[in-house]
């Protein structure tokens, strides 16, 4: 009852990596859960500094019942200014709580859990977004950062199998980077486009920016998939002139996200087509005549879901690492 491991970032990344077939699964069961109603997942709750207003910790509590009974919460920062020193933007901690006492029971590097399930999060929606495959379309990527890689990985483990792709960052040497990941890791072409209106034109568009607020105003055609990952890149007249699939509707309208600044331009949220749980379940179909927009705010159920899987298989491997005596008192007398 009252063992604590603590689980190294190393550790979290090899199993993530190792398994991302794993991870796809879990985190389409998870979207699945979260519709059946066998979650709780709170508001994100938002420490913002005044000095620095691009910079931000969020702490997102939630709880997944199922087979997982577990309580958590990840405490991710995220600090633009990082990535001008060639260190990451976001880092992150992820507490995982027994669902039968509360007690804490481990403590996970949580960045790589973000990103990981953040990346699969849009490789599960490209899947079932373009249900006919990618054979002969490109996928361009709009931002070249640890998430950006992220997603471009685990496409290819989701069998997502473009002619090409292309990337585009304000950054230069990031999309030149990540360009040769591409094409390293999946022996696929890949090129550096220093036009964003060269990207926009690919069948399919990802967005992973750190963007505050919208700068693409051009709408997107019919049969072109776009995967909003970081949110603010969309002005409303955008998203209103799309098929707009969502993670979670309440989540997502909040912050002056894209869909956020929709709804308060309309007064409505008649633009949302319904969940990607609803795409899974085959309660939303994909539209074929206008672009379909994928934006996920980020459930912390899919943190615990991912977070449960890379603990049991560190405690599995041996590479979690137990806290004897973490508790002070383990009677009332």
């Amino acid at each position: 009852m009252f063992t604590f491991d603590v689980v190294p970032g190393d550790s979290v990344l090899k199993i993530l990596r190792s398994r991302r077939g794993d991870v796809l699964d879990i985190v389409a069961r998870t979207y699945r859960s979260h519709a059946a109603g066998e979650t709780v997942n709170p508001d994100s709750y938002f420490l913002r500094f005044p000095e620095k207003p691009d910079s931000r910790i969020i702490a997102l509590p939630a709880y997944l019942g199922g087979n997982v009974q577990l309580a958590g919460i990840k405490w991710i920062s995220s600090f633009p200014r990082n990535t001008g020193n060639g260190i990451p933007r976001a880092s992150a901690v992820l507490v995982l709580n027994d669902y039968e006492t509360g007690y804490p029971i481990a403590c996970l590097e949580a960045a790589n859990i973000s990103a990981a399930r953040t990346a699969a999060s849009a490789a599960v929606a490209a899947t079932a977004l373009r249900p006919a495959g990618y054979g002969g379309s490109r996928i361009a990527v709009v931002g070249g950062g640890v998430i950006a890689r992220n997603i471009c990985d685990y496409l290819h483990a989701a069998g997502c199998a473009p002619d090409g792709y292309l990337v585009h960052d304000l950054h230069e040497p990031s999309a030149q980077a990540l360009a040769r990941h591409i094409r390293e890791t999946q022996r696929r072409p890949a090129a550096v486009t220093g036009d964003l209106g060269t990207a926009l034109e690919a069948e399919t568009v990802v967005f992973a920016t750190t963007a505050l607020a919208p700068y693409v105003h051009r709408q997107f055609d019919a049969g072109q998939v776009v995967l909003n990952i970081s949110l603010r890149d969309l002005a409303p007249e955008v998203v209103l002139g799309a098929q707009n699939v969502l993670d979670d509707v309440e989540h997502c309208m909040k912050a002056d996200t894209s869909p956020h600044l929709a709804e308060q331009l309309t007064g409505n949220r008649d633009f949302v087509a319904g969940t990607l749980a609803g795409v899974l379940n085959g309660e939303v179909t994909p539209a074929t005549d206008r672009p379909v927009i994928f934006s996920p705010f980020g459930l912390g159920v899919l943190d615990l879901a991912v977070g449960a899987f890379a603990l049991q298989q560190a405690r599995a491997e041996g590479t979690a690492v137990s806290v004897p005596d973490f508790f002070g008192e383990t009677r009332r007398w």
